[in-house]
């Protein structure tokens, strides 16, 4: 049986996938294995917990089983030891997901992030039958609350009971109710990680323990600082360096969020973002000249920042 426990603190990046022009390959797009090695390492030495690759951010949905098991096994290469993978198994059915938590433990991940059943709106019998699937893997869960994609809602109740799973050992909260932190602690003994970065601050502040992010593909050093600042409980501090950053952060909530990120990515030039498979499609030009005005003023006040502490 798995132990109810895995050091979640610290910033653990769902991390954005690179491809590559390629006509033979899905939409004219092929995984580029060596820019999302070299964007892993790039995290990992700016300071982050971990990644999760295979996420909606990592546009599972759209790459074929090859890839997906693949960017696993990259992604795991490239971390080295340094900090952990908690890898999307997200799956229709609970015998499709099972199958992706497998792999995901043969390939060396040290977890699994895992929606209720996606496409079909599950009912909460379902819902517990899936995760103790699952669980039979014998890899650590961190369930996830996203009741925007999959419409179905994890509330504290349900996640209580998810808890009696001993592989169930965190939640990532996307539901944008901060005071869930507070009702899901009362019921049940499970990590609480935030998953919405517009929200960070306030779910740090209410209990959250660690932080599975989106804009830290972006901004990595700065997330752990902020995610540092916050564990600590230095909260003037964390809040100034978060008020820079929140504008740029809702994008990670908005429908056009892995195409937002992946632009803010080419403009810090740190690292590859490029284009997205379909379904997603480019940016149109007003939510580009946005994104871009976002990221500027965030990397503006990030060097004003930087001079004032020098």
């Amino acid at each position: 049986m798995t132990e109810k426990s895995m050091d979640l603190g610290g910033v653990v990046v769902a991390t954005a996938l690179a491809f590559k022009e390629d006509a033979s390959a899905p939409a004219g797009l092929a995984v580029d294995y060596d820019k999302f090695g070299e964007h892993v390492d790039f995290l990992m030495s700016n300071g982050c917990r971990g990644v999760g690759p295979n996420g909606s951010l990592g546009e599972y949905s759209s790459l074929t089983d090859e890839e997906r098991r693949k960017v696993i096994q990259v992604a795991v290469e490239a971390v080295d030891g340094r900090g952990i993978v908690i890898a999307g198994a997200h799956g229709v059915g609970s015998h499709q997901a099972r199958q992706w938590a497998e792999y995901a433990r043969e390939d060396g991940a040290d977890g699994v992030l895992l929606l209720p059943p996606i496409v079909y709106k599950a009912n909460e019998r379902e819902i517990i039958a899936h995760y103790e699937e699952v669980a039979k893997a014998g890899l650590p869960i961190m369930a996830y609350n996203n009741p925007y994609d999959t419409k179905v809602d994890l509330l504290p109740s349900l996640v209580a009971k998810l808890a009696e799973i001993p592989e169930v050992v965190a939640i990532k909260e996307f539901s944008g109710d901060v005071r869930r932190v507070y009702e899901i602690k009362e019921l049940c003994d499970i990590d609480i990680i935030a998953g919405a970065d517009d929200v960070l601050f306030e779910l740090m502040v209410n209990g959250a323990v660690g932080w599975f992010a989106g804009y830290p593909n972006a901004f990595p050093r700065e997330a752990v600082e902020l995610y540092t600042l916050l564990a600590d409980g230095k909260w003037q501090e964390a809040k100034s360096l978060y008020e820079q950053l929140v504008t740029v952060f809702r994008w990670d909530t908005r429908t056009e969020f892995v195409q937002a990120i992946k632009l803010s990515m080419d403009i810090c030039g740190n690292s590859y973002g490029g284009p997205t498979r379909p379904p997603r499609g480019p940016l149109s030009d007003e939510q580009r000249a946005q994104v871009t005005a976002d990221t500027e003023r965030a990397l503006a006040a990030i060097r004003a920042r930087a001079a004032v502490l020098a």
